[in-house]
């Protein structure tokens, strides 16, 4: 395993100035502060009026996180809206914020990501008949976060994933 270093309790001057460089960095959601706090020992009162002292301050904003989490999911790894969907919720993020932000994905661009995922992970495979090709596809795709319907559409769509 892995040695942490020793963190001492920070006073709460320290603590905020260090989220507020820890947020300036990259967007953070509140459930990364708050577990970056109690790795530095700070609990209560204290983490609560740090936590809200960097939403008024604009170092922690929930939309713009998950906006820029979308983005990055979607056109970095890739990911569809299923599994970006859970890990927004896995940070506790509002569902509101969630619909909103993947408004942002438009839906050509996200059929046409998938299909291109397909159509790379189809020349990886060697399967034992059409039926297994499709099952394996499917499979990858579900793994990645796309909806089964989505799936269906983009396989029904391209000749080389028809079953005739």
């Amino acid at each position: 395993m892995e040695d942490r270093k020793k963190r001492t309790k920070l006073s709460k001057e320290d603590a905020l100035s260090l989220m507020q460089k820890f947020c300036a960095y990259q967007d953070r959601c509140q459930s990364e502060i708050r577990t970056r706090l109690i790795e530095h020992s700070v609990y209560g009162d204290t983490l609560e009026q740090i936590i809200a002292d960097l939403i008024s301050d604009d170092f922690i904003n929930e939309e713009r996180f998950a906006n820029a989490y979308v983005r990055g999911k979607f056109r970095i790894k890739k990911w569809g809206k299923m599994k970006i969907i859970k890990e927004l919720k896995f940070r506790r993020i509002s569902a509101y914020s969630i619909t909103k932000a993947l408004k942002e994905i438009d839906y050509d661009v996200y059929l046409e990501t998938l299909n291109l995922l397909l159509e790379k992970k189809n020349r990886t495979l060697r399967p034992k008949d059409k039926w297994d090709r499709r099952k394996r596809l499917t499979s990858y795709a579900t793994q990645k976060g796309y909806e089964y319907e989505v799936i269906k559409e983009v396989m029904g769509n391209n000749e080389i994933f028809s079953v005739k």
